[in-house]
């Protein structure tokens, strides 16, 4: 009984093994994509903002504009190649509330600023 399960474990690890190997290599699927993480944090006396953007598409992405909304100015990216990633700081004037992010080969991206947990506890630590 015990060396079917260990072999049927030995098995689930190789297929695993196998499945991670391949989404590796076949990296990202789409021509042109975007990982959009706008985030925020409100600390007793400090907002801690950043954006970042990654271009997690095959294709380079070109004139990659970042609106913070509100009445600050955007920022513009010209070009961001597969994988790089680019952390940016909400201008002035930011409604801190969402961010877009366009390109010109059509991704369109919006998504609100995201907040950690706080953790009961964890403040004045």
């Amino acid at each position: 009984m015990k060396k079917g399960f260990l072999a049927a474990i030995g098995v689930g690890i190789v297929t695993m093994t196998i499945a991670v190997i391949l989404l590796i290599a076949l990296g990202p699927t789409e021509e042109y994509a975007v990982f959009l993480d706008p985030f925020k944090d409100k600390q007793t006396l400090v907002t801690d903002t950043h954006v970042t953007v990654q271009n997690v598409g095959r294709a380079p992405l070109t004139n990659v504009k970042v609106d913070y909304g509100g009445s600050s100015k955007p920022d513009l990216i010209p070009l961001l190649k597969p994988g790089e990633k680019v952390i940016l700081s909400p201008p002035a004037g930011s409604n801190l509330l969402e961010v877009t992010v366009t390109t010109d080969q059509g991704v369109n991206v919006t998504k609100p600023y995201r907040t950690p947990i706080n953790m009961p506890g964890m403040m004045g630590s």
